[in-house]
């Protein structure tokens, strides 16, 4: 088993940004992903050359905070004050993305990945904030992103079950049949297995591995997840097997 543990959300605020790379001093993770777009992006930027064992990517945001473009097609992703709006009925998770959306959604992407690359950040993979790049209609917008930029390596859908809620049979095969369509038609290079960091730890606890590669998502200094970070901050890393081995994006084949 080889283990990426990644966390989301670098940038979204100081707290996070130091939780996260308390977190790689002590090499329980592994990886991170940017949001370009989030408040306190400059400082985690600054800090990222501390961590040449560990991988970057960027978080792909439509969800939260500020778009970096200026585009009049975003709008019916946006609230009052301009923000991305990722809980109301503006969500992207909950209206229908038309054609022009989409390209408006590329052109906000390739600005992210831009200013990332700009600012020196060794890009190994991405992934999106509350997961909106798994939405199938943004598939032709991931194809795009990967042909413009040459990125590759690309999270995917939750495909581990945990032990106490197992995912449905239907969930499975909605999930797998993406999956299927990142790699296949997108082209993409993933890992194995994706799962959340409770549905890893839950595994461990009851004595299940993984065979071959997976990422394990985290959330360290964010404000809904101070459990997860306690879990993280735990003995877990007792509880691998022998052969187990933690790695990042950058040694994904």
């Amino acid at each position: 088993m080889k283990i990426i543990i990644n966390c989301d959300d670098l940038g979204a605020s100081l707290n996070v940004n130091n939780r996260i790379f308390e977190m790689m001093e002590q090499r329980r993770v592994t990886s991170a992903t940017l949001l370009m777009n989030g408040p306190a992006v400059e400082d985690a930027v600054e800090r990222i050359g501390k961590f040449r064992e560990c991988s970057f990517g960027v978080h792909l945001n439509l969800t939260e905070f500020s778009p970096l473009t200026d585009q009049p097609g975003l709008v019916p992703l946006l609230d009052e004050n301009g923000d991305f709006n990722g809980t109301g009925r503006r969500s992207p998770r909950k209206i229908p993305l038309t054609a022009s959306i989409r390209a408006r959604v590329y052109a906000e992407w390739c600005e992210q990945i831009e200013r990332a690359l700009a600012q020196g950040v060794p890009i190994s993979h991405i992934d999106s904030h509350h997961h909106v790049h798994t939405r199938l209609s943004l598939l032709p917008v991931l194809h795009g992103l990967r042909q413009r930029f040459g990125i590759r390596k690309v999270r995917l859908r939750h495909n581990v079950s945990g032990v106490a809620h197992p995912m449905s049979w239907l969930r499975h095969a909605r999930n797998s049949a993406w999956n299927f369509t990142l790699r296949h038609y997108v082209g993409a290079t993933t890992t194995d297995g994706f799962a959340s960091f409770s549905t890893f730890h839950e595994r461990l606890q009851a004595g299940l591995g993984w065979r071959g590669t997976i990422e394990v998502m985290c959330h360290p200094g964010g404000e809904l997840f101070a459990a997860e970070t306690e879990l993280l901050r735990a003995n877990w890393l007792e509880k691998l097997d022998k052969d187990a081995q933690l790695i990042s994006y950058n040694d994904l084949a």
